[in-house]
């Protein structure tokens, strides 16, 4: 099973989210954590400014970007939104 660490950027935007996508974002969280490799998650890795993270799907809209700590087996949550939010993301 893999942990999961909340980045505070991770944690500003999900606050801001509605109740039902946040209730969508846990079930998707969990399925991460049981199984990283499901392909209903549709994990990829990132590409340019962005390069070293990863991101799966939270649903058609929305994805988690992710970067993976201590060889793989802690995935810190760094943002969560639509594509729009790549442009945003700062890794430090």
């Amino acid at each position: 099973m893999i942990k999961v660490r909340y980045r505070p950027n991770f944690l500003r935007q999900y606050k801001k989210l509605p109740d039902d996508l946040k209730s969508e974002i846990k079930e998707k969280i969990e399925l991460f954590k049981e199984d990283s490799n499901n392909s209903m998650l549709r994990m990829h890795k990132l590409h340019g400014k962005i390069k070293g993270c990863l991101s799966f799907s939270v649903n058609y809209k929305y994805r988690i970007v992710f970067v993976w700590e201590e060889k793989n087996k802690i995935a810190a949550l760094v943002a969560v939104g639509d594509h729009d939010m790549y442009s945003q993301i700062n890794i430090k």
